[in-house]
């Protein structure tokens, strides 16, 4: 089993030096990706539902942004040779797929093919309306964004037409260095969410759950990919406990799940409580991983 790191990382408190010392440590521990989540804003006040918390509120101050993703893993990149660089989620279907193109496939030109990318379709509408873009019929705005993406990642000359998109014959570059192109993880644990997973997905990203709700999923996924012809060696799992125990005894019950990559949450604020926290990751899941 693969262990990898999800870092919520926020202004003010995570400075340049400490994401350069996130990116170092997390490769010098044997590490296998770091993840990075989006929201472009957030506000005081909102009527969506934050899926993971029971009050249905993210837990995270107005005044306390995401650091952007892209911007953040190509900060990492510079820093590494070996770390995966994932996006834990990107909210494709409220921005424009050309520029996710763009800045996915020079993330992973830059990082010499270290990207996973991992989507999804977003839960907090006052987003989207910030945005300027409906709320609306995202799953299937999503997967039409994500052919978009997958056109200009792929072809020489790209071209689209669909309902939600027209992208003319257009030439982009630079192209991913992965072939056919980066890994599509898709996140969400609803039926609809893991239909995306068999019906187009590289691999599943499973949030907020414990090894029992893991076997769940995985059962409904089997389903589902059993009715496409599809097994589950052609996906990667990946899951995150989010605030759930992630000590050695829970590692060894999500591998016995099925889960290939167990991704921990990093909350520190200072570069001493980073490197602590690493070590302590380190001894208790990278190393005993390696024998599962």
């Amino acid at each position: 089993m693969k262990i990898g790191l999800f870092a919520p990382l926020r202004n003010p408190h995570h400075t340049p030096d400490y994401i350069r010392a996130l990116g170092r440590l997390a490769e010098e521990r044997d590490f296998h990706s770091l993840w990075l989540g989006e929201h472009v804003v957030l506000f005081d006040e909102y009527e969506s539902s934050y899926p993971y918390a029971e009050d249905g509120k993210i837990g995270l101050a107005g005044d306390s942004g995401l650091i952007e993703a892209f911007t953040a893993l190509a900060f990492v990149a510079a820093e590494t040779r070996k770390l995966r660089l994932g996006t834990g989620i990107c909210l494709v279907p409220q921005r424009n797929p050309v520029y996710t193109a763009k800045e996915t496939a020079s993330l992973d030109y830059l990082s010499d093919g270290r990207l996973d990318f991992g989507v999804g379709v977003g839960w907090l509408a006052e987003e989207f309306e910030a945005l300027g873009v409906p709320f609306a019929r995202r799953g299937a705005r999503c997967r039409e964004y994500l052919e978009v993406i997958k056109r200009l990642w792929c072809d020489e000359i790209s071209a689209h037409e669909g309902e939600f998109y027209t992208l003319p014959a257009c030439r982009q570059y630079p192209k991913p260095v992965q072939r056919p192109h980066p890994p599509i993880y898709f996140g969400g644990e609803s039926e609809v969410a893991l239909r995306r997973v068999a019906d187009i997905g590289d691999g599943w990203h499973g949030f907020n759950l414990t090894p029992e709700a893991t076997v769940d999923c995985l059962a409904r996924l089997d389903g589902l990919l059993g009715d496409r012809g599809r097994g589950r060696d052609t996906v990667d799992i990946t899951v995150s406990p989010y605030l759930h125990p992630a000590d050695g005894e829970a590692m060894k019950r999500y591998a016995e799940a099925g889960v290939d990559q167990l991704v921990v949450m990093v909350l520190t604020r200072t570069t001493d409580q980073l490197e602590r926290q690493l070590d302590l990751l380190a001894q208790t899941l990278v190393r005993p991983a390696a024998g599962l």
